[in-house]
């Protein structure tokens, strides 16, 4: 199941479910250690002694964000209960703070008795052996904790704090959990529990007749006791409802820090833009990581999840947010990329939140042949957007301070792992990690990341290493010419793989080959440009009523149908913008643009309610399918709106 609501700050991220349950707690790193697991968080309602927990079926829910920004708006009504909660989300801004407020209405002309009950279902660390769930008296609040990770709760309806708790022992032997106590009304006041252990907190309300009340929770997070203490303290002297109303004010002053001009995009496509510069905001670590998904529901198909920084996805990632205007959010990614370089110039295929190298399916040995366990294309795409974001932002002593130990290691690198018969890249993974050979992709990325190393040198006077790095790039651009473009089919192919001692061109249809305009081995209205595009445009389109495009012809991963012919794979969010910022690139008049708006439109209209959007979509239901939010999803969806925008002015001579 996707993740619905994403709150965070940099330090501190939760994932919601559709039912307002938390789900997932990332902490201390975006990404890195999750705290809940995908386990439910519950939050339940007892009104005048009848219950219903909110994953009930009777609830109606419609969720969605305060415009703008970072605190959820979700309405939930049970009309047998005759309530309506209006529940909002937060996370500090700057604290590791979790708040949420509940407006309770009351549907019936009597005043009726309302108890909220809130189950915290923790795994500290990942994993379940020796947490500790207890009551503390003098400040009235449950905490969880272990070794140095704390979690305390609390609450308010007005004056009252919590009215009843209760703590004890969950997935062991018989026991389920204190959330089962819940719902009789009552808890049981249990002091301490230790183990596998939850908690659950309750709170009363008396709502008069066809009126409302307002409730308050929050957790705070910190390394020992007295953190946890301070930040609750906080909370209470600042009162939950400003510090939440404070939340909301940052976030949209975030979203709206640059004035645009939208020209005829949708007041939904300036929506979904202003979410995704959020949404991506939350997935990146204030240490220089950029996730790539933090729904671990992944792990119920797969034993392992998304929640690394794959420096493919964190290099367009920070690409487009710098094309967008947020430099400052995206320094710490080149840094984070300089320090955890391998000695040799070269980057692992993904990391861990905290630097370290994260798991991995790429062997050092494959057919008795010794080989480098990388896709090429991460180191490359490094430098690339580095250079795009100096000539955006033109920081020059930023680029300085990177220029030995990231810039030059790796254009070193780059420039030797080459092939000089076939002179492009030597084999590597390509940049959906399945396959190895030489690929057009990767090739392309590779010119470009040497491109920008040649301008960074020659911006230095350094004019050798200059001349150097242009002359291999100039070397790859000739071998990709020569042997990854099919005069036949008039495209370029996705690739080379070795077969019985010789090269074999790849001919499958591939979205990836965008990168040959993206990179700038060719322009976008090169005809050899054009008629690639034009048959992934046409043979990778998906022939239902959901449309979009795949990443390639006979797509295996969450396949969902073997109808090649008409879904040659489930449609790719990323990879159908990549064919609209194509058509915005050799858009040469206004009604040019026609096509790729619309792709923005089709990516509004197949965003979650919520808006957020997903990896893929069930090419038959529209739903999505594998993880929510994709990181890499919004993004692409930044970028393009921003390069829509600037070809819009462009075209209009202004």
């Amino acid at each position: 199941m996707p993740r619905h609501l994403v709150i965070g700050n940099g330090k501190f991220l939760i994932n919601l479910d559709q039912h307002s349950y938390m789900r997932d707690l990332y902490y201390p790193f975006v990404g890195q250690l999750n705290h809940i697991g995908g386990y439910q968080c519950r939050v339940g309602v007892w009104v005048d002694g009848d219950f219903a927990w909110l994953n009930a079926p009777e609830w109606q829910f419609k969720l969605a964000y305060v415009e703008d920004s970072l605190v959820t708006e979700v309405t939930a009504t049970h009309p047998g209960l005759g309530v309506t909660l209006l529940m909002n989300d937060g996370v500090h801004q700057r604290e590791d703070i979790y708040l949420k407020r509940i407006h309770i209405t009351n549907h019936t002309n009597t005043v009726r008795e309302v108890r909220m009950f809130f189950n915290q279902d923790l795994l500290i660390n990942e994993t379940e052996v020796g947490d500790t769930a207890a009551y503390y008296p003098s400040t009235n609040t449950v905490f969880h904790y272990k070794k140095d990770r704390y979690f305390m709760f609390n609450g308010s309806t007005g004056t009252e704090g919590i009215f009843q708790y209760s703590t004890g022992v969950k997935r062991f032997y018989n026991a389920e959990g204190t959330w089962r106590d819940a719902e009789d009304g009552h808890l049981m006041g249990n002091a301490i529990a230790q183990g596998s252990v939850d908690s659950t907190i309750s709170f009363r309300l008396f709502v008069p007749p066809n009126g409302n009340q307002t409730l308050y929770y929050w957790m705070g997070a910190g390394k020992n006791l007295e953190e946890v203490k301070k930040l609750d303290a906080y909370v209470k002297d600042s009162h939950p409802g400003k510090l939440l109303d404070r939340v909301t004010v940052y976030w949209q002053r975030w979203a709206n820090k640059i004035e645009r001009d939208y020209f005829d995009l949708t007041p939904e496509v300036q929506r979904l833009f202003k979410q995704s510069l959020l949404l991506v905001r939350t997935q990146t670590d204030v240490n220089g990581a950029i996730i790539a998904a933090n729904d671990s529901d992944i792990m119920q198909s797969n034993r392992d999840h998304y929640s690394y920084m794959w420096p493919r996805d964190g290099a367009l990632i920070a690409y487009s947010m710098s094309m967008a205007g947020y430099q400052g959010m995206i320094i710490p990614f080149f840094n984070f990329c300089a320090n955890v370089l391998s000695p040799e110039g070269y980057l692992h295929h993904k990391y861990n939140p905290d630097g370290t190298v994260g798991s991995s399916w790429h062997p050092y040995i494959h057919s008795g042949r010794v080989q480098l366990p990388i896709q090429e294309d991460e180191t490359a795409l490094v430098l690339y957007a580095l250079w795009q974001d100096f000539q955006k932002n033109g920081s020059l002593e930023f680029a300085q301070s990177l220029y030995r130990n990231l810039i030059r290691r790796a254009a070193r690198f780059m420039s030797t792992y080459i092939d000089q018969e076939l002179n492009l890249p030597k084999p590597s993974y390509d940049l959906w990690e399945e396959r190895y050979g030489i690929y057009t992709f990767t090739a392309s990325a590779v010119y470009g990341g040497l491109i920008a190393a040649s301008n960074f040198s020659n911006l230095f006077g350094d004019e050798e290493r200059s001349n150097r790095y242009k002359h291999t790039a100039e070397k790859i651009k000739s071998g990709i010419l020569k042997h990854l473009w099919d005069e036949g089919e008039q495209r370029f192919v996705r690739g080379l793989y070795m077969e019985d001692g010789q090269w074999v061109k790849d001919m499958t249809l591939e979205s990836s080959v965008y990168g040959i305009f993206e990179f700038g081995v060719l322009p976008a209205d090169d005809p050899r440009v054009v008629s690639t595009m034009q048959a992934n445009k046409e043979g990778l389109m998906i022939k239902t009523e959901v449309g979009g495009s795949a990443r390639y012809h006979h797509d295996y991963y969450f396949q969902r149908s073997t109808d090649i012919e008409k879904v040659p794979g489930n449609p790719w969010i990323i990879c159908t913008l990549w064919i609209a910022e194509w058509e915005i690139e050799y858009a040469k008049t206004v009604a040019d643009l026609e096509a790729p708006r619309k792709t923005l439109e089709w990516v509004v209209k197949h965003a979650m309610e919520s808006g957020v959007l997903s990896e893929q979509l069930d090419p038959f239901s529209g739903e999505p399918v594998s993880v929510a939010p994709l990181t890499w999803s919004h993004a692409t969806y930044v970028l393009t709106v921003v390069k829509y925008l600037n070809k819009y002015k462009q075209l209009l001579g202004k």
